[in-house]
């Protein structure tokens, strides 16, 4: 599989995130063969993302990750996958609240984003637990623990 061609996005107020490379592996791990693997992931602070998730969601307040899966139009040959916005400050405090090391939910965070944006879903129950199981795996892949139970 070819590396991913990864566009990475930091708004000023955000300071603290892992590097790029580790980004590129994360998103070439959860790609599927055949996949586009062209992407951006944008990293934003709490009230852009907020904004985001309110405009598209209309959840008022700010989540981990939110995925926005590419659809060209017909007769239009882009092979672009998406983009990923992920709030920093809730992956940080998601981290700790769930006894997790923050890189490792980085990871489980861009692995599950980047699951969307090649059409997984948990909206329900079967395909939750086909998601889930397939992070999982990734995340082992990557030698990280299960995101699904604390590491506490």
């Amino acid at each position: 599989m070819s590396e991913p061609e990864l566009d990475l996005q930091l708004t000023d107020a955000v300071r603290a995130v892992p590097a790029r490379d580790q980004f590129e592996q994360w998103v070439a791990a959860a790609l599927e063969e055949g996949a586009p693997n062209e992407l951006a992931i944008r990293i934003v602070d709490e009230e852009e993302g907020r904004s985001l998730n309110h405009q598209f969601r209309d959840r008022d307040y700010a989540t981990n990750v939110l995925s926005f899966p590419f659809e060209a139009p017909e007769g239009v040959p882009i092979d672009y996958l998406g983009d990923l916005v992920i709030c920093a400050p809730v992956v940080e405090r998601e981290a700790v609240e769930q006894g997790k090391t923050p890189e490792s939910h980085w990871a489980h965070m861009v692995v599950h984003g980047v699951l969307h944006l090649q059409g997984y879903d948990h909206t329900e129950q079967g395909e939750a637990d086909e998601m889930e199981n397939l992070e999982k795996a990734i995340m082992a892949r990557l030698g990280y623990p299960d995101p699904y139970q604390d590491e506490v």
